[in-house]
């Protein structure tokens, strides 16, 4: 098993349509550790970290999001896998 730990900032029609706690359940549904927090500017940031496989597939359920959102963009960027435990909601940054 391979962990990865990946950055993201997701663009588009992703606050106030639920993103963060959609969010929130596909991570720890797939075992996902990291949280994910919505910006002043309007995107949602997340950082997420697991298994390569589980944190590819969170990324891919991420682009669709819950029925409401847009996606437009995700930056993606790599970071060095923190030993995470859980999955949490933050406040906005």
């Amino acid at each position: 098993m391979t962990t990865v730990a990946k950055q993201l900032t997701v663009r588009g029609r992703v606050q106030g349509v639920w993103y963060r706690a959609w969010t929130v359940e596909q991570a720890r549904a797939l075992g996902v550790a990291g949280w994910v927090r919505n910006c002043s500017n309007g995107d949602v940031e997340a950082l997420i970290e697991g298994d390569q496989q589980a944190v590819e597939a969170l990324l891919e359920r991420m682009w669709d999001g819950p029925p409401a959102a847009r996606v437009d963009h995700i930056d993606v960027s790599d970071r060095a896998p923190g030993a995470l435990i859980g999955f949490e909601q933050r406040g906005t940054l």
